[in-house]
């Protein structure tokens, strides 16, 4: 199997390019785009048609967010697979546009959400389905971390489409679109650049959720972490009320934690990106989409963008899917 990375521009693609490593049997390519980061036992190709002409079974999209729909596009029209970083596009229309067009192809498109395959969340589902905690009131969630450094295009609008909201809400919307089996109705959010003044995208933001049958669902999604501060496992958190118990959550929690020179943590378990990238292995093998599927992604995207115009309306708008 031939698998590629289709742009460095993201710092997953490492990580991707990591774990197909790990796998063993994968031929692995890449188009770096201009950005670093291409490990050893990976092709590096020149050009991105040097890539195509290589006919990879499947890629992984690590482009700037504003440009993931034209990379699927091109993937769909050669007849090749895709898992797409998150999110899926920067706008409802675009992720429409995938879907549909690996839809038209017959080629998978996955959406890179790795935080599915976490066995705390795969515990709070089950328990949920089975009724544990009966029936569920509301949910606190948060995807905080820091301002992206090294790759400066995260805070240029152009390029990611957007700030915190953009980049943190769609992993934790995807979570709740899951565990509720269900959209909110209606959407609220409120950000600002406070921690991180002077640039051009929000830096804060949390974004309130209301659904049909009364759960109410919050999402604080900023960049809050200070320069420095290491990952504690509380980059990803749910706390899950239901009228019959609670249940809190961080998918990330298996962390060690220590000083040497300088603040160090060191994560311990299956990584979740290899979970996600053997799942998408087994979709290109069978030509059979796993979750989290393209339908996951692009309800995502519909969430970020009412958001956005919650924030221009400052008030609640219902979600348009």
């Amino acid at each position: 199997m031939k698998i590629a990375l289709l742009s460095f521009a993201h710092l997953h693609a490492a990580e991707y390019a990591a774990a197909l490593l790990r796998c063993g049997d994968v031929e692995i390519g890449a188009y770096a785009d201009g950005y670093d980061g291409v490990p050893d036992g990976v092709t590096a190709f020149e050009t991105e048609d040097d890539l195509w002409a290589w006919r990879p079974d499947g890629v992984v999209i690590c482009a700037e967010n504003t440009r993931h729909r034209e990379f699927a596009l091109r993937a769909a029209a050669e007849g090749v697979h895709v898992l797409c970083e998150k999110p899926l596009a920067t706008s409802l229309a675009d992720a429409t546009a995938m879907l549909e067009a690996a839809r038209a192809a017959g080629t998978v498109l996955m959406t890179a959400f790795p935080v599915r395959f976490a066995p705390a969340y795969a515990d709070l589902r089950a328990a949920v389905r089975r009724g544990d905690l009966g029936r569920i009131v509301s949910i606190a969630a948060t995807n905080c971390g820091g301002v992206p450094t090294t790759r400066d295009w995260f805070t240029d609008p152009a390029s990611s489409g957007g700030g915190a909201l953009t980049d943190h809400v769609v992993h934790v919307a995807d979570l709740l679109a899951d565990l509720l089996d269900d959209d909110p109705i209606e959407v609220y959010a409120i950000a600002n650049s406070i921690p991180n003044p002077g640039k051009a995208v929000e830096t804060a933001g949390l974004v309130s959720l209301r659904y049909r049958d009364g759960v109410i669902a919050s999402i604080d999604c900023s960049w809050s972490r200070p320069p420095g501060r290491p990952n504690t496992g509380d980059l990803v958190t749910l706390t899950v009320i239901g009228t019959e118990g609670v249940v809190d959550i961080a998918p990330f929690s298996g962390v060690l934690t220590g000083w040497n020179g300088g603040p160090l943590a060191h994560g311990y378990g299956a990584p979740l990106d290899d979970l996600l990238i053997r799942a998408f292995l087994d979709a290109v093998r069978d030509g059979e989409a796993r979750q989290p599927d393209a339908r996951a992604g692009h309800r995502t995207v519909a969430l970020v963008e009412a958001a956005y115009r919650s924030l221009l309306a400052a008030a609640p708008v219902p979600l348009e899917i």
